[in-house]
Formats: structure tokens, sequence, C-alpha cells
């Protein structure tokens, strides 16, 4: 294999395009980056020598690459798949070997794991050497033996990289070819083969992702390799299990002297639930008549334990009877119009029962009601920002309208996560849409990584959301091992906020609060397309309910909901933790905002504002009309009594004017719609400029871990802030109840007042066109300021004077 080496057979990708120019602190950066899906035909990938890419592209045709991996810039990699090896010479006494392969690249080197005593090992490994790696243009695999003084050179192959083939997808895989081992000089040995394949590709290749890239060998042991590579997951599939406690019958205490207080326990994995004592007391046939709801995941492995147990004291309880019941005995239901489901009775087991036993003389019996219900869709995000609304049932699930591509390009002055151990931060990003949650590369020891993944989902709602988040890889350089992953940011986009085919780049900031207040902890750059293929299915979405049918029809109520939930995310971080690689349980309770329901002021003054702002509108209508009656502008004021005349001559003309006058709104509005994705915003969170004992609290755990003093002068905020909302409410309240007072005769001269004034007005409707009672109104309320009194006006002072309930509270 000899011959020159071309000049540069490799460049460093470029940082996508210019530096956008520096903007708002917290805000979105628009980027232009050179990707295929902007500019087409794009057949010049950057980072390939011009001779090698148009004899790969005179073979393969590149110019699919724009079709199927063109929101990411391309990275050059240099791939080596070692298979296996065979008739490998003895080279200890005993004519053993322990082999394995050792691939090196420059400075650069990646190692199999070693084959214990085996003369033809198998490997089936990919090495992956990013472009920025190159330091040679040798590419040396040596084959070793393992041996406690020290590893022995078995054989080596050398490849000029002038000679490695470019492979582009969709190419099929390079097969893999035996070569004979040789020495450091260069002579051939008369035993021994290993079979290998190398060739140039991108990230678009298949092997990309089960790659062991070569920075990760040099900076993590052979167990943290692992954790470095792109996987993809998905979560379980989740049902709700219905269970009803309705009675049992003839029951045994232990203690005969004392009234039997029955209740039920049920347990299902970590779910455990418990009804009231049974009706009536005492009884040995108790009914109960609960329902209850479990989450369980597929494939259903956790059975259903039944217990009943009698309350002999405060916190101690006597078991009476029990049953294990598999998942497989509740019938099945994925919609409410199949038949009812019926109860069955069960036979209880007595703790001194034989388990061995296959036939009892006497047993207590339970009735349980048990059904899978997969007609339900298991929340386990929240409702206002879920990935996922459909029911767990495949046959009722919506049709596919389009395609999400998300293109992860990199990210830029990341904060140092690990400056102790000597390290900046080993990065990766985690994302979420629907039940696919995809995990990039680790890009180690960098502040400015650039991974260029693309991944794909399928869309069956407009109204769902996206989330990306990215992290520190906390197995990789930590002196004291590996640790928890650490938080670097979160970014959420809202599909129905995105045109469709048309491709999003932003920098978007990563935000994290602490303690000490909000932090920037960086940005990341994401390239985001919404594809529909199904326009008229997901315009008639907007008309439909977004959760399956059975959430309306037979509902669960908030508490219940809240605590499945709570449920759901612990079976998914627990199901994906064990996976391999596991997604870290921290990193999908992050993902899943499993904190989301504690209590924060900071959030609860966040949703007041949000509140009163909606109130806006309202209010700059009410200040126009104010500018209007007060005739500050005679001219507006002329016109508008001209248009109110023009609509009482001609009420049928009302309603299309208020929907024509929506129309032009909305028209004029679209000149100022957003161009941007949606993303974090600091001051709608009141992020900014939160008190540092807010944060605090916030971040408290539950129960609170803090000092007696604190929680005491917390304590006492909340009653003051809770004191301004009860004045709110009462006042609301007293409102109401005046209103209520007009007709209920507690205050009997001012209801006789308004039935006598009603009386008068009514006489006055019926012999009145309403067209003259509409012209007298307006007049009347838009009359000259000099025509008015600056004292409350009759009407107002009669509501006023209504009596409420105020004064029989204690």
């Amino acid at each position: 294999m000899k011959g020159a080496m071309p000049p540069r057979p490799f460049m460093v990708p470029g940082p996508g395009g210019p530096m956008p120019p520096p903007q708002q602190q917290f805000g979105l950066v628009e980027t232009r980056p050179p990707l295929a899906a902007v500019l087409r035909p794009r057949f010049n990938i950057p980072g390939l020598h011009p001779s090698a890419f148009a004899a790969a592209a005179a073979a393969s045709g590149a110019g699919k690459i724009a079709s199927t991996y063109d929101l990411v810039e391309p990275m050059r990699f240099l791939y080596v798949h070692v298979v296996k090896a065979r008739d490998l010479p003895a080279v200890s006494a005993t004519g053993a070997i322990d082999p394995f392969v050792e691939v090196k690249l420059g400075n650069f080197k990646g190692t199999t794991a070693v084959k214990a005593a085996s003369h033809n090992p198998s490997w089936q490994q990919v090495f992956a050497f990013s472009a920025t790696h190159l330091q040679s243009h040798l590419l040396e695999v040596f084959l070793k033996a393992k041996d406690l003084a020290g590893d022995d050179l078995v054989g080596r192959v050398v490849f000029d990289l002038a000679e490695v083939p470019v492979r582009v997808p969709p190419d099929s895989p390079l097969a893999p070819q035996w070569y004979r081992l040789e020495t450091k000089r260069g002579d051939k040995l008369p035993h021994g083969e290993i079979m290998l394949s190398v060739w140039l590709g991108t990230q678009a290749d298949e092997a990309f992702p089960d790659a062991w890239h070569s920075d990760a060998h040099a900076a993590a042991g052979p167990a943290a390799v692992a954790s470095t590579r792109a996987k993809v997951y998905f979560s379980p599939k989740l049902v709700y299990l219905h269970v009803a406690a309705i009675g049992a019958q003839d029951l045994i205490p232990h203690d005969t002297s004392r009234p039997m207080s029955a209740c039920v326990k049920l347990q299902l994995a970590g779910q455990v639930r418990r009804t009231r004592p049974g009706a009536p007391p005492g009884t040995p046939n108790p009914i109960w008549n609960e329902e209850f709801m479990f989450v369980a995941s597929e494939p259903f492995d956790e059975p259903l334990v039944v217990t009943v147990e009698d309350r002999v004291a405060p916190g101690r309880d006597e078991m009476l009877g029990r049953i294990v019941l598999p998942l497989a005995a509740a019938m099945p239901r994925h919609d409410h119009f199949g038949k009812p489901v019926e109860p069955r009775w069960y036979s209880l087991m007595r703790p001194s029962d034989d388990p061995e036993r296959k036939e009892v003389k006497f047993a207590s019996k339970i009735q349980i009601r048990m059904s899978l219900d997969f007609g339900y869709h298991v929340l386990d995000e929240s409702t206002y920002y879920s990935s996922d609304l459909q029911p767990s049932s495949k046959p009722a699930r919506k049709p596919s309208i389009g395609m999400l591509e998300l293109g992860v390009l990199g990210a830029r002055n990341l904060i140092p996560m690990k400056p102790k151990d000597g390290r900046t931060t080993d990065a990766y990003c985690v994302a979420k849409y629907g039940p696919k949650w995809v995990h990039t590369r680790t890009i180690l020891d960098k502040l400015n990584p650039q991974w260029n993944e693309q991944y794909t989902w399928e869309v069956f709602d407009p109204c769902t959301v996206i989330t990306v988040v990215v992290f520190d890889n906390g197995q990789i350089g930590s002196k004291n091992g590996g640790g928890p992953d650490q938080r670097i940011g979160k970014v959420r986009i809202r599909l129905s906020t995105l045109e469709t085919d048309r491709v999003y780049t932003h920098f978007y900031p990563l935000l994290v609060l602490h303690p000490s207040g909000l932090k920037k902890t960086g940005e990341l750059h994401l390239a985001v397309r919404f594809t529909c293929t199904a326009w008229v299915n997901m315009m008639a979405l907007y008309g439909r309910p977004m959760l399956p049918k059975m959430h309306y029809t037979q509902p669960i109520p908030v508490m219940q909901l809240d605590y499945l939930r709570h449920q759901a995310m612990q079976i998914v971080a627990a199901r994906l933790s064990r996976a391999e690689p596991p997604l870290r349980r921290e990193v999908v309770e992050y993902m899943l905002d499993v904190d989301s329901h504690m209590f924060s002021l900071r959030r609860s003054k966040a949703n007041f504002h949000r509140i009163t702002s909606l109130f806006f509108g309202f209010l700059a209508m009410l200040k126009w009309y104010d500018g209007i009656r007060s005739w500050r502008n005679p001219i507006t004021t002329m016109l508008v009594h001209m248009l109110f005349l023009i609509l009482i001559c001609y009420p049928e003309l009302i309603l299309p004017t208020i929907f024509l006058y929506m129309f032009m709104i909305g028209l004029w509005n679209y000149r100022y719609r957003p161009r941007h994705p949606s993303h974090m915003d600091t001051k709608l969170s009141h992020a900014e400029l939160t008190h540092p004992d807010e944060l605090d609290e916030e971040f408290d755990t539950f129960p609170s871990s803090r000092p007696p003093e604190i929680v005491r002068m917390r304590y006492d905020r909340l009653r003051s802030v809770g004191g301004r909302v009860q004045t709110v409410v009462g006042d609301l309240a007293t409102q109401s109840e005046r209103a209520h007072a007009l007709l209920s005769w507690r205050d009997p001269r001012a209801t006789a007042i308004f039935i006598f004034l009603s009386l008068v007005v009514a006489i006055v409707l019926y012999v009145t066109p309403f067209q003259v009672l509409m012209v007298i109104a307006m007049l009347y309320l838009l009359r000259h300021p000099r025509f008015r009194s600056r004292m409350p006006s009759v009407p107002f002072n009669f509501y006023r004077r209504l009596p409420a309930k105020s004064d029989m509270l204690l």
C-alpha cells in the first residue's frame, strides 16, 4: 500500500457560516449554516479531497445526501471495522493466546476487548477517527496478545489513507477483507490473518451510532466509553389498570373479641393504594365499592397483589387474606363502547394456609373488577407541553400527518462543568418527541462541541412540543468516580408555531436556574423542519379533542391524574435507566419535569402576571371607549356615532361587521407574525430579578430541610400572600352575592325597587321600538362631558348598597 498522500485528505469542518452578530443576552440568534437543505443542489461536501469525492459521487450519487441528511453539516470520519481473526500463532509455551486489536492513527488509538485463549477470535467492533484527529498518513492495526509481563505483538496491517475508499450513503456497506499479518519490518507472517474494512465516510453512515470514537478512548476508561455513543431509546408502552374493590365475604378475624375493621391494600410494583374500612363496621362481609387506577407497563410482568387487612391499632394491621393476580386476568378495553367489565370472586389465602396446597376446604372471598384501559393516553409529561397524545391502543391511534426533523448542529460558549477535575465539559444532547428518545454522542472536553447529528420523528398532532436538553456526562473524567450527569440547559419547541417545510436554524440560549439566580450556560445550535404530508388531516385536527375519547367519556379526576403521571414518570425513568448504555434517571426526570408540581413563589408570580396580561386588551378597549365618550377627538367620536346609527338601523350587519373586523385585525397582524420559534422567556418566567430567598425556597426539598427560623419566615410570607389572595377572592364573592340579592328579598326595599323598575322597563321595551332605545342609550352613553357629572351613577349606587354575606362571616 504505497503512494503519495494527497495534500489534505480531510479538512476540519467550518463553524457553520459567519458568526451571528451579538444580540440580546437571552434571545434567539438566527444563523445561516451551509446546510444541504438550504443550499441545493450541493455536491461539494467540505472535508473530502475533490478527487476522492468525485470518484465516490460518480459511483453512488452524492446528491442523495441532501435528501437524507440535509439538516447538518457533513463531518468526516475514518471508519475501521475489526471483524475477526483466524489461524493466529501461539505466543506462549502453553500454545495459548489472548488476542486483542489496537487501532492507531497518530496519537489516537482504540483497543478491542481481549478474547481469552482463542486462535480464531471475533470482535465485530467499529472505530471512528474524526477528521480533526488525522495526524498521520498511515493507519496501523496491531494484533497483540495480552500478557502479565507485557503485551506481545503478533502482527500488524498498515493502510495508506490516500488509498482508503470513500463511501457515500446510500451505498451498501463495504465488504470486509482478509489481510495477512506482517512484522514491523514488513515481512508477511506464515500464519495469522485478520478481517478488516476501512473507509472514509460521514456521520450519515449506519456504523456511526455504534462506533467507538477515538477521543472517547483517550479520555475515558473502558466502562465509561459505552456512555459516549449515540443511541435511540423508546419509552415503554404504558396502560392504565382499573381496579375496583367491591366487597368481601366470610372474613375471619384473628381476634373475635373486638369488631373487625377490614380494608383492602392493592399493590402493583411500587404503587400502593388502600381503601377505607368496609361498611358496615365489624361485619365479616364488608362492602367497599372503591375504584383505583394504576400504571402498568408491557410486558406486564408485575402482578397485582390484593391484601385484606384488619386495622387493630393506629399504624398496625393484621393480614386476613391475600391473593396475587396476574395482569392477564384483567379484561382489556380499547374504547368505551365495549361491554361492561364484570366483577369476579377470588379466594383469599390466609397466612396459615399452605401455599403448595391446591385445594382449600374453606376460604374467604373478595370481589374484584379489573380492566386494562388501552383507550387512554398515559400521561408522563405535562399536558401543557406534551409530545405525545396517542392512546395506548394501536387501532385507535390517528394516522401520521407529517415528519419532524431535528439537526443537532453544536453548541458554543458552554460553561466548564468539571473545573475541579481539570476538565471543561463533556457535553451530550437528549431530545424527546413522542415515545422516541435520542441521545447524541458525548463530545469530550470541549466548550464549543460540534455534533452534527440528525434525527426524525413521525408527527401525529401539530399541537405538541419537542424537548431538547444538554447534559454534562458525569461518567467521564471525574476523580470521585461516576457521578450524576449535570444539567446544562433545556429547549422546548412547539410544532404548531413552525411553518411547514421551512428550515429554522438558531442558537437557543441554555438557561438554568440555581439558588444563586439565573445563569446562562451556553447556546445550542439547532436546525428544525416540520414537513406536512396530510394537510386536510392536519387542519381537521384543530377541531378534534386533543386527548383520546375515553378521557372525556370516562374522565379521570385531576388529583388522581397527577398521581398517575408521577407513577408513569417513575416507570419510564426506571425502564430507561436499565438500558445499555443507560439513559440516566436524572436526565429522564429533567426532561419530564418531575418537580413541576412543587410550589414556587416565582412561578406563582409569573402565572399571576400571565392572567393580568390577558385583561390588557379589555383595558385597551375601555380606554378607547373612554376617549370616545370624552370627545378627546371630536372627529373620531362623530364617526363612531355614525357607525352606531348605521348598525342600529341595520342590525343584521352587526355580526358580519364584528367578524370582518376580526379578519382585518388578523390580516394586519400577519405583518408582525413571529419569525422565530418560541423559546424560554426569562421575563415571562420572572427569572431575572427573583429574590435569592425565593429561589432557595424553590430548590428546597420536600419536606423542607432548612432551619426552623427560615421555614417560619417563609410561612409568614406565604400567609401574607395568602391574605391578599383571600381579600381578592372575598371581593369577587361580595359582588356575586350582591347580584344574587337583587331578587332574594334579603333587603326588601331594594328588591321591591328592582322588581318595580323591572316591570316599568318591560312595559317600555314592549311599546318602544328596539332601534329607538338603542339610539337613546348610545346618545346617553356618548354624551359630551359638559353634560356629565363626576358623581357615581344611580345604578352604581344602587348596586353598591345591596347586601352581601360578608357581615355573616366570623
